[in-house]
């Protein structure tokens, strides 16, 4: 369910087409509209059959299913009595919830809005039965990035040249591919991403590798130098030096023996080259 609401918010960015990666960028009818996304997104995801009245029939109940950024839902009349499928999630902080509960009358407000909608009281919120919550899911880089680095990203006036400071700047960080289109804005991202001219190519003269999470050696890589671990589709950027010794964090590559360079260490030399065919 993690990656439905992470490509659900990737989805409403845009990022490629737009270089949005943040909510408060969006307009408040694509707020609105994330619930729907979700909705859509859960149900091509685990193929839940129609409602005859509500969302969804899970396992022959009728289902409301509800988002909220803050997980205050909203329940019209016709949730009232029925189960609801509570959904939230905050991208700054890479978490989701779904939780299940009754609009029994014991759990939700008297009150109501304009749109004869209300919400769950304080008795009914402790009823949620949690399927999940709080749980992680794929980090939004650009998010747990310092502001004066997105600004430094972003003010570069080339697709390639946004992308190789994000690689200079967003290291030991699980880059998607979505945050790698979002900051490059063209068509051909990946491959501003490769050697022949792209990061790889041009940030190797400054010590700084770039793992493949699509490739097992270099999630292997990843983890012998003791750094953030790349899943398929993301990217995790490094500067290495040579490494005196052979010891934990230090790995042999291109014909020598590399460590992860301390934070304002000189580098002295290009970083090596991955292995041909994996890179």
């Amino acid at each position: 369910m993690a990656k439905v609401f992470r490509s659900t918010f990737d989805q409403l960015y845009d990022g490629q087409h737009t270089g949005r990666y943040r909510l408060d960028q969006l307009f408040k009818t694509e707020k609105t509209h994330f619930g729907t996304l979700i909705e859509i997104n859960l149900q091509r995801e685990f193929r839940f059959d129609d409602g005859d009245v509500l969302d969804f029939n899970i396992a022959g109940h009728e289902v409301d299913c509800k988002y909220s950024h803050s997980g205050a839902w909203m329940l019209p009349l016709e949730s009232f009595d029925q189960l609801i499928l509570g959904l939230s999630a905050d991208d700054r902080r890479s978490e989701w919830s779904a939780g299940i509960v009754r609009v029994t009358e014991a759990n939700r407000r008297t009150s109501e809005n304009r749109d004869k909608k209300t919400g769950l009281n304080s008795y009914g919120r402790q009823q949620v039965r949690w399927l999940h919550h709080l749980a992680p899911m794929q980090p939004n880089a650009l998010l747990q990035l310092p502001t004066a680095s997105v600004e430094r990203i972003f003010a570069q006036r080339s697709g390639q040249a946004r992308l190789n400071e994000l690689f200079r700047v967003a290291t030991n960080c699980r880059l998607s591919r979505n945050i790698v289109a979002t900051v490059a804005q063209q068509d051909d991202y990946m491959k501003r991403v490769r050697y022949n001219g792209g990061s790889r190519s041009a940030l190797r003269p400054e010590g700084y590798l770039i793992l493949g999470g699509d490739y097992s050696a270099q999630r292997d890589l990843a983890g012998a130098l003791a750094v953030a671990v790349p899943e398929p589709g993301e990217f995790v950027s490094l500067q290495v030096v040579p490494a005196d010794i052979p010891g934990p964090g230090s790995v042999e590559m291109d014909g020598g023996l590399w460590r992860v360079a301390a934070a304002g260490e000189r580098i002295s030399g290009p970083a090596p080259r991955l292995a041909h065919g994996n890179g």
